[in-house]
């Protein structure tokens, strides 16, 4: 299969945590997804997103990990990161490379935070690392849409709230298709993801992260604010911080260098 692509699932306490692998590299690299994520895992989706993020392939085993699949009420993104090390453990990578993007980068605070010898290098991607009241009204809307059941109306908030507007003029074309396809059958584990991202708070403890951190924001973040970003990398000791200029939440799909740009901080 391409790049060695490979979809697994591991077993954390009572639950299942979906995975999938590839790349030929020695070195493990870690991508956490956002919260997307709670509304489908990455099962099955090896062969493409060994396509999509090959960029990796050649230096790393990347492992891409979903939350796992039994989320209880009020599960939070430190619990989820007791997962995510849990999960490493028993996939036998005593320490890897991390990339947290959105919620992604919120677990993956904690994880550098509760667990600083598996984390080699740090890469928090359109995060924040506490609450603010930018996040808190924009996931609040999410959640009463996810609530009752309205898939498309999450979908475009999510959009318009994500992309640059250049970008929405070609991506408004297809909304006459969202809510028909992809709709999960319970939106439960999004509604308890969506609510730890707005409980989230490690700030004052970010002093506490030791490795190579790189964050990157975006200059016009509808999601978490434009000064999350900032905000952040000032308390993390040593880190690099970089804002993609014109753009927002998405910029982890818009620029055209950041995957370049994170592997060069990861390699140099």
């Amino acid at each position: 299969m391409f790049y060695h692509a490979k979809n697994g699932s591991v077993r954390i306490g009572n639950s299942e945590m979906d995975y999938i692998s590839f790349g030929n590299g020695n070195k493990a690299l870690i991508m956490l997804p956002g919260l997307g994520d709670g509304l489908t895992t990455v099962k099955g989706m090896a062969l493409v997103f060994s396509v999509l993020y090959r960029i990796y392939a050649k230096e790393f085993r990347v492992y891409v990990f979903s939350r796992k699949n039994n989320l209880q009420e009020g599960y939070t993104t430190r619990e989820m990161a007791k997962d995510q090390a849990e999960a490493m453990t028993a996939l036998g990578i005593s320490k890897a490379e991390v990339i947290g993007i959105s919620q992604g980068g919120m677990i993956a605070q904690y994880l550098a935070i509760d667990y600083p010898d598996l984390v080699d290098k740090l890469i928090l991607a359109v995060t924040s690392s506490k609450p603010n009241e930018i996040t808190e009204e924009v996931v609040d809307a999410w959640m009463e849409m996810a609530s009752q059941g309205n898939y498309r109306d999450l979908m475009i908030d999510t959009a318009e709230k994500s992309y640059s507007e250049s970008y929405l003029k070609k991506y408004r074309l297809l909304y006459p298709l969202l809510g028909r396809i992809g709709k999960p059958k319970s939106f439960s584990r999004f509604l308890i993801q969506a609510a730890s991202c707005i409980m989230h708070d490690a700030y004052d403890e970010l002093d506490k992260i030791i490795c190579p951190t790189l964050v990157i924001g975006g200059e016009c973040d509808k999601v978490v604010g434009t000064e999350s970003a900032s905000v952040t990398a000032d308390k993390i000791k040593g880190s690099e911080l970089f804002i993609y200029k014109g753009l927002g939440h998405a910029a982890y799909e818009e620029a055209k260098d950041f995957h370049e740009r994170i592997l060069n901080f990861l390699l140099f």
